[in-house]
């Protein structure tokens, strides 16, 4: 076995690991740290497949902005009940296997999908309109500026809004 192809599958095994902790770790702070773990992960293999930018990326934007995003979610549990709040019904009980089936089902396709040997077949396509980073940040500061400038501030009122929602009476920090 290479040195690439060992690389490659403690990546990937590091980074199922973390996936599976995210989901099986009852502790949110704990979820969300191996969120953060299965991010940077995801990251380190986009490096070894040698797409820098992606993997940037892949830190800013996952691993960074939208963790941030998880724990200020989080600041709204009360994490001292959080146990009570898992109903246990039948009719919970039905869609969680509802979704376990369908996520199998999606998974299969997928994998069908991939193995049919019809992927890729827009990549090139997609790669002559976009050639470079530089005019992809190009296009989007002056393009698309206006979206850009709305979505990091829709970020701010959401954090802000999130902070002072937990800081309320009521909330999980605020003061009864």
């Amino acid at each position: 076995m290479t040195a690439d192809a060992f690389l490659f599958w403690f990546l990937a095994l590091s980074t199922v690991a973390g996936g599976v902790m995210v989901v099986s770790l009852t502790n949110p702070i704990y979820a969300a740290l191996s969120l953060a773990f299965t991010m940077v992960s995801v990251a380190a293999v986009f490096v070894t497949l040698e797409a820098f930018f992606v993997a940037g990326v892949q830190l800013i934007v996952y691993a960074g902005a939208v963790m941030v995003l998880f724990v200020m979610v989080l600041m709204l549990f009360d994490l001292k009940h959080e146990v009570e709040s898992f109903a246990r019904g039948k009719v919970t009980g039905a869609i969680k296997l509802l979704a376990a089936g369908l996520l199998a089902g999606l998974l299969i396709g997928a994998i069908l999908y991939s193995s049919s040997g019809e992927l890729g077949s827009s990549a090139p396509q997609a790669a002559a309109q976009i050639d470079s980073t530089k005019t992809l940040g190009y296009r989007l500061f002056t393009q698309h500026i206006f979206a850009f400038e709305a979505l990091g501030v829709l970020l701010l009122v959401i954090a802000v809004g999130v902070v002072a929602l937990s800081r309320s009476k009521g909330g999980t920090h605020g003061k009864h």
